[in-house]
């Protein structure tokens, strides 16, 4: 899914995770917010969308990251990794 979604309406899933991830059993939670940022990391178009249901929700936004570990709150997370790019 994360490179070729095959299919998958990211727009759909993005409109799912917006509706429900804040009030998510945490399993589902976490399952939902990788796939956030997942889909704002590897498909740019989906990108500002991602980030900002991140900051909008702010779910993880303060889970304890490790020095040099990177934060599991999708907006960094997203920036993040795209910034680690060769490409970006």
């Amino acid at each position: 899914m994360a490179k070729e979604p095959g299919g998958l309406d990211l727009a759909g899933l993005l409109d799912v995770i917006e509706a429900e991830m804040k009030d998510a059993p945490d399993r589902l939670q976490w399952a939902m917010n990788e796939c956030l940022a997942t889909i704002g990391i590897e498909h740019a178009g989906h990108r500002a969308r991602a980030v900002g249901i991140g900051e909008r929700l702010e779910v993880l936004k303060d889970y304890p990251a490790s020095p040099g570990c990177t934060s599991p709150f999708a907006p960094v997370w997203i920036t993040e990794m795209v910034r680690r790019r060769p490409d970006a």
